[in-house]
């Protein structure tokens, strides 16, 4: 009988620990006890759920200054009334999760964001429309975190007032995932944050850069798509970045191109595609940086080399309708570019093995030409530009006498995406 009892007893106790573990709900809305978010977060303890009911909630400078889930049930709404800042994250293991939140202030001095976290671990936000904002959600030298399926749309106009849709500083091991960014300064940046993973993201119609990166290591971005931005991913300062999967188009403009490296070192760019932008690739200073199963579609420039690039390999990639496939402005190379496929290639293949038997050399002499007169861009379909461009490809002068792939394709590359 006694230990019949003492075990009833020990399952009472753990029933009692686990929905302590478990924590309460507290309701806010209009005829609850707390009627506003902070007012529930102030009611709450560590592993508390605060629900906020379906409504408009015109509150500024919201702390969650303890661990707990603030969750909003039917998307209530968040209204900023451009007074400032909206949700303030200063504790570990927070998860904002559901909510519409709108009119951030705008400041000269200041960063409003949406939602800011700062120094903390172990975040989760999910699921947030953000609109008429400054400031989307800006992560602040905080690590271990996930923003996942999130809306962000701006209605930035010029660039020195208006802010990115999601920015990192100085954080580690983030994943940013299935967000849809648009119509702010820079969709999504990177500055001093390492081992972070982007993918599946929609970046679109930002002012400058879909993606931008600086002094940010061992990253890794995959399935994105990168459309109709100022320019579409800048990558600078960086290395052992990872970048598949992506697609990278109408990024057009005078100074647009797809992606630009400027001094990278040790990256794969492999499995992306190039369509449609001024320039696919913008390279200087990058170097053993491997382009691996790319497809460069009509683009103006496929790409662009500008200078100080060693060691880096083309292999397999498919050069498809671009005005101009490669573009150095120099005479020197110290790159390998081998079994790609050419569009614009016009050699044969005898013994029908799937390479032509004409090596096949790459970068035109206009090019070179345009890269010093840009103004002469309107002789592109000329006959002249013809002569000129087979009279360089016979004996090279001005362009790299050992840019040569040795073995190209007869037929475009299958590239498996999935």
């Amino acid at each position: 009988m006694l230990k019949k009892t003492l075990h009833i007893f020990t399952l009472v106790i753990l029933l009692f620990a686990t929905a302590a573990a478990m924590g309460k709900t507290i309701n806010v809305c209009s005829t609850c006890e707390a009627k506003t978010i902070q007012e529930g977060i102030n009611q709450a303890s560590d592993g508390d759920t605060v629900l906020v009911k379906k409504g408009i909630y015109k509150e500024v400078n919201i702390i969650v200054d303890k661990s707990i889930i603030l969750l909003g049930e039917n998307l209530p709404t968040i209204d900023g009334e451009d007074k400032g800042e909206i949700i303030k994250i200063v504790a570990d293991n927070v998860t904002v999760d559901g909510f519409k939140i709108i009119n951030v202030g705008t400041s000269y001095t200041s960063d409003y964001a949406a939602i800011r976290v700062i120094k903390k671990n172990g975040y989760l936000i999910q699921n947030l429309q953000l609109e008429k904002l400054f400031f989307g959600i800006y992560l602040e030298r905080s690590d271990n975190g996930k923003v996942l399926n999130n809306t962000i749309k701006g209605d930035a106009i010029n660039e020195y007032n208006s802010g990115n849709g999601i920015q990192l500083w100085y954080c580690n091991d983030v994943e940013v995932r299935g967000n849809d960014v648009q119509n702010v300064r820079d969709g999504i940046y990177l500055e001093f944050s390492d081992n972070i993973r982007i993918s599946h993201n929609l970046s679109r119609n930002n002012l400058r850069y879909g993606l931008h990166f600086m002094f940010s290591n061992n990253d890794i971005y995959e399935y994105n798509t990168f459309e109709n931005n100022g320019a579409g991913v800048a990558v600078m300062f960086s290395k052992f970045i990872e970048m598949k999967n992506n697609v990278f188009k109408e990024n057009w403009g005078t100074a647009a191109f797809g992606l630009l490296l400027k001094e990278i070192n040790d990256a794969t760019i492999s499995n992306n595609v190039f369509k449609e932008n001024t320039v696919g690739i913008n390279l200087e200073g990058s170097n053993r940086v491997t382009y691996h199963n790319n497809d460069f579609i009509s683009n103006g420039w496929a790409i662009k080399v500008r200078g100080a690039c060693y060691a880096n390999s083309f292999k397999e990639n498919n050069f498809l309708y671009n005005s101009f496939d490669i573009s150095y402005n120099s005479n020197i190379n110290d790159n390998e570019f081998d079994n790609n496929y050419w569009s614009n290639y016009t050699g044969y293949d005898l013994n029908k093995d799937g390479i032509g038997d004409v090596p096949y050399r790459p970068v035109k002499l206009f090019s070179y030409i345009v890269n010093r007169t840009p103004e002469t861009i309107i002789l592109l379909r000329s006959l002249f530009i013809d002569i000129i461009d087979f009279s360089e490809k016979v004996s090279p002068v001005f362009t790299p006498d050992n840019l040569v792939d040795e073995n190209p394709k007869m037929k475009p590359i299958k590239h498996d995406r999935s």
